[in-house]
């Protein structure tokens, strides 16, 4: 068994995942993850890797999701401790089995629906994320009609988890987000 790398995680979400928005979708998590690390001074590329690879089985299993996550980083021989930080994302929504306990599954069970909510907010301006400010995202936050879909009680209850304010969580993704806007299609417009 080995710990979780970059160039794993890329590999098995590749053989995983072909949706462009999932392919995002794990970029903005992954350096998201790297942010909260570097914020908890942990290792900023393994966080980096859980992240990146933490809806393996999604595209694959979208009624099941998480219900086949294990047997694919089992195969890659991805350690214990590295499929309970991916498993541990889908408490209380999908996944029942794994409580968050640790900085680093409490980052990303919060980042995982934050990050959604930064990137919906960077697209509707002119300036992407470059100019987003946390006191505009909080102001989407409380806007339930804004990104819908994204389960704010979800956010709220991760940053409880890691004793920390919203607003700090907010700054931290959209600092770590930021360095990647090309990269997440949340740059300037044209």
């Amino acid at each position: 068994m080995a710990v979780l790398t970059m160039e794993l995680a890329k590999q098995l979400v590749q053989e995983h995942t072909k949706q462009p928005h999932l392919l995002e979708h794990a970029l903005a998590v992954s350096v998201a993850m790297e942010a909260m690390a570097e914020h908890f001074g942990e290792d900023s590329a393994h966080w980096a890797a859980i992240g990146y690879v933490h809806d393996v089985d999604y595209e694959e299993y979208p009624e099941e999701h998480l219900q086949h996550a294990r047997e694919i980083l089992e195969a890659a021989s991805v350690e214990e401790e590295d499929i309970r930080a991916v498993l541990c994302h889908g408490w209380g929504i999908c996944y029942d089995e794994v409580e968050p306990t640790t900085n680093l599954q409490k980052s990303l069970f919060t980042v995982d629906s934050l990050t959604g909510l930064v990137s919906a907010a960077a697209k509707m301006r002119p300036q992407g994320i470059l100019d987003l400010e946390v006191s505009s995202l909080k102001k989407k936050f409380k806007d339930k009609k804004f990104a819908a879909k994204i389960d704010r009680a979800v956010i709220q209850k991760g940053c409880e988890m890691l004793g920390m304010e919203l607003t700090e969580v907010m700054d931290i993704c959209i600092c770590g987000m930021r360095k990647y806007a090309a990269e997440l299609g949340i740059g300037p417009k044209e």
